[in-house]
């Protein structure tokens, strides 16, 4: 298609049901205008070409914080926040991104995907995805695309791992007959956070964004982990999930992320394997004299936090899939707690005054013990950036403004569960 098609292809009724699909009921027009800026950005800055789109969504952790890097399980869901691609093959070896959002520019020369020195930012991101892609064997040549997100960056959505899931999306439509699979996505995007920005996260974020819905992963087979859809609707139990932007970004905290998996596999080299996975709960308990001699209590606790969430993964799924209300929330709040005392991922030790995720916890646990219903916990990798509040419907709009008075306004943010994953769009 051409930008002066775009319009009118987004007024039809099936495009505006797709819309609505994606992110929400009533939310058609205002995701239509991100396409025509898409498509106006890929025309004016690169020509009056044909150009293809693509979307990517961030993700919402339901259950399983911090498991997946130790071949646990993990339950989460795709949002309608997203990245949103106008892009079109150009005939070279050279790939140029244009992000509205965060106003870069990006040229890759695709012979010259070795990492650098630069550990952060989008184009070492960038060149990682490609270079994770090529090892898999897919086939990558030069593409122009012109992006816009609303996915919130360093606040625990998964802004990179969306964005990570957009590059190769375009990749596999553009240049490998659209037939690779999500995992070989999921797996580029972790390659390129643990080679090129030396964090080392696992693959829920990059599995949630590229496979859509709701799902659950047990990732004890890293090659294979075993995915199933979890068939539920948040609005059938009368609950919003709220996220809720604490105020702090988490961009800069790699090394507090990265401590965690790497304090859960000591656990697990104490007994000669390599990650947590592979080892006993019951074994650890026997050992912990000697465990938190050679690996410190907090290793230890971080090993039982791992154990013990897991297990409420696989309590959270049956509990959706059998519309229990009460036990769904009782596993959140279980959650939530553990990692606040277990896994302590909620505020840094170094900067004890600073506790924007603790402050906005309290707040809304608070609101929960008036309402008497919902539940709360840290979202995503924690130390800062956002929470996660499950909401009885009937209070969903008290909260958001209970929250903006104390936080800010537009600190609240109602989630819809699209089941759309990192596609090609069309419409």
């Amino acid at each position: 298609m051409k930008a002066e098609q775009v319009k009118e292809l987004l007024k039809k009724d099936s495009s505006v049901q797709l819309l609505e699909q994606m992110y929400g009921k009533g939310k058609a027009e205002v995701n239509a205008e991100r396409y025509e800026l898409a498509a106006n950005g890929f025309s004016r800055s690169f020509g009056d070409r044909e150009f293809e789109f693509f979307t990517s969504p961030g993700r919402t952790e339901i259950g399983g914080n911090h498991t997946d890097h130790n071949q646990g399980k993990i339950l989460a869901g795709s949002v309608q926040m997203d990245c949103v691609a106008a892009a079109a093959a150009n005939g070279t070896e050279t790939i140029h991104m244009i992000s509205e959002t965060y106003r870069q520019d990006l040229v890759i020369d695709l012979n010259d995907l070795e990492p650098g020195s630069q550990t952060t930012g989008t184009l070492p991101l960038v060149k990682g995805v490609l270079a994770g892609l090529e090892k898999r064997g897919f086939e990558i040549h030069g593409f122009d695309a012109y992006v816009t997100s609303n996915v919130i960056g360093g606040s625990g959505v998964s802004s990179s791992a969306s964005f990570e899931m957009l590059v190769c999306s375009i990749v596999d439509y553009l240049f490998n007959n659209y037939t690779r699979d999500v995992v070989s996505y999921a797996k580029a995007g972790q390659y390129a956070e643990n080679k090129y920005w030396l964090k080392g996260s696992g693959l829920l974020d990059q599995m949630a964004c590229a496979v859509g819905g709701i799902i659950t992963i047990d990732f004890a087979d890293t090659e294979e982990p075993e995915m199933r859809r979890v068939d539920c609707n948040f609005d059938d139990l009368n609950l919003d999930l709220v996220i809720v932007n604490t105020g702090k970004g988490h961009a800069d905290l790699s090394a507090e992320y990265s401590s965690i998996p790497n304090e859960m596999k000591s656990v697990a080299k104490y007994f000669g394997k390599e990650v947590l996975a592979q080892v006993a709960e019951e074994d650890v308990i026997e050992n912990v004299k000697d465990i938190r001699r050679k690996c410190g209590d907090r290793a230890l606790l971080r090993a039982f936090h791992f154990f013990e969430e897991s297990r409420r993964v696989d309590d959270q799924v049956a509990a959706l899939e059998s519309g229990d209300k009460e036990r769904f929330l009782q596993e959140i709040t279980a959650s939530g707690n553990s990692s606040w005392k277990w896994l302590q991922n909620c505020y840094l030790n170094e900067t004890p005054q600073e506790q924007s995720i603790s402050c906005t916890l309290a707040l809304t646990e608070l609101f929960l013990k008036k309402i008497y219903g919902g539940a709360c916990r840290v979202h995503g990798g924690g130390f800062a950036g956002v929470i996660a509040a499950f909401i009885p419907k009937e209070h969903t709009a008290e909260y958001c403004r209970y929250i903006d008075k104390a936080l800010g306004d537009g600190s609240a943010f109602v989630m819809h569960i699209r089941k759309q994953g990192a596609i090609h769009l069309e419409f």
